[in-house]
């Protein structure tokens, strides 16, 4: 063997384990509660051994108009190591036909080319001119199997009709591909251009989020199709489709993801006096609803960041429509998530988003055969968030991502990133 992690609780089949991890080729070899020869023994010292954490939902080098997001891949990877992420799947750049694929694909890769961790992508569409299964179909061939498309955005051209989007979730299953869905009413949207920060929330409603969610379950269920709802906001969102479609829940045909910040903070930030901050789409919902959300936690199969930050100063206006919508959080999403619900989170960072995007078992577990993807999570100290650049700055967390391992190398050792080489995953779902 080349390494072997020893004497950790090793986090198997939704328990911990005293066991040792062996690897080899950047593979796990074993797991086994005896010593075996290596060449390097890592002594983790009872800490808790997890599988590398997967992000399904970054968006790093994210052009908004005259914007960029704040982190490029590389920055963006860095930080998620720090947290413990080994694995991200960000977007293409929005297609209209298939021709378009290939210089979408090509030009995020190359961006990617310095990423820190390793990634994938998924396709994402605009009013497609074409047949819609072909912009799924294209995507497939290069191992991309999940398709995002967004129901609002109208104004810029973004949106995707019904029609599209019954066509993709009728041939979903057939073709093994996965319709992920940015789901806001449209029509019930106020895009004026004068909405003040205080007011993001009421101009983009819970309605919204919940009418468009009921009509894609109900196009799901009728087509059988393979649907998936990106950053759900609103707690009653997730209960209303658990009341009315509890089988597509359990089947998966339905798979719903949430994001750190819809559990940690609500719509009453945005009257503070840097309220800017928070803002996102969809926004931050009342504090009610962020109860409520808080209470439906098991219903979730994902918990993705949306991570797309922006300087402070490209935020810091009066308008929503002067500011690029989004927040960071890669590096804390595990810590903060973990501190509000403890080990049962585990699996909405491993295996939920490996299985929802084709990457299992190759990810998120420690099962042998799977890459040596590893993160060493100690102690239970309570302590604040220190990053005064962050949303989560004070938020209180206990442990700590101490020490990280991506296909059996070592990235992060006691906090502090040592420098890895991401590699690009083709998937199949």
């Amino acid at each position: 063997m080349e390494l072997g992690i020893v004497n950790g609780l090793v986090y198997l089949d939704g328990q911990f384990r005293e066991e040792n991890i062996y690897i080899k080729n950047g593979r796990i070899e074993a797991v086994t509660k005896s010593y075996l020869p290596c060449e390097e023994e890592f002594d983790a010292e009872g800490a808790k051994i997890l599988p590398g954490f997967i992000d399904p939902h970054v968006h790093f080098q994210l052009k908004a108009g005259k914007n960029t997001s704040k982190d490029d891949f590389y920055t963006g990877s860095v930080l998620g190591a720090l947290g413990g992420v080994t694995t991200y799947i960000d977007f293409l750049d929005p297609i209209q036909s298939s021709a378009e694929f290939e210089k979408a694909f090509r030009e995020r890769m190359e961006l990617a080319s310095f990423s820190a961790t390793d990634y994938s992508f998924h396709t994402t569409i605009a009013v497609p001119k074409e047949d819609a299964a072909n912009l799924l179909k294209a995507g497939i061939r290069a191992g991309l199997p999940s398709l995002k498309l967004f129901t609002t955005y109208s104004d810029t051209d973004r949106r995707t009709y019904d029609r599209d989007i019954d066509r993709l979730l009728q041939v979903s299953a057939e073709l093994k591909g996965r319709i992920v869905i940015h789901a806001e009413n449209d029509t019930l949207i106020d895009t004026r251009t004068d909405i003040l920060v205080k007011d993001h929330e009421k101009s983009r409603p819970v309605l919204s989020e919940r009418t468009e969610i009921l009509k894609l379950a109900e196009m799901a269920k009728e087509r059988e199709g393979q649907l998936y709802i990106v950053h759900v906001s609103a707690g009653s969102s997730v209960k209303l489709l658990v009341r009315n479609y509890q089988e597509e829940l359990k089947k998966g045909r339905i798979l719903l993801e949430s994001c750190p910040h819809y559990f940690l903070f609500h719509s009453g930030y945005y009257e503070k006096e840097d309220g800017y901050r928070y803002t996102m789409t969809p926004p931050l919902r009342e504090e009610k609803e962020m109860q409520l959300l808080r209470e439906q936690i098991d219903n979730l199969t994902v918990i993705g960041t949306d991570h797309c930050p922006f300087d402070n100063s490209l935020k810091r206006e009066k308008y929503t429509s002067q500011i690029p919508m989004g927040i960071g959080g890669i590096q804390y999403s595990f810590l903060t998530m973990y501190e509000a619900f403890g080990e049962k989170i585990i699996p909405k960072f491993t295996e939920g988003p490996a299985k929802a995007y084709g990457l299992y078992p190759r990810k998120g577990t420690l099962l042998p055969g799977a890459d040596a993807d590893i993160v060493v999570f100690k102690g239970e100290t309570e302590h604040p968030i220190q990053d005064a650049e962050s949303v989560y700055n004070g938020n209180k967390v206990k442990g700590a991502v101490s020490q990280v391992f991506l296909r059996g190398e070592q990235i992060v050792r006691n906090g502090i990133f040592l420098g890895g080489k991401g590699r690009f995953l083709r998937r199949e779902l």
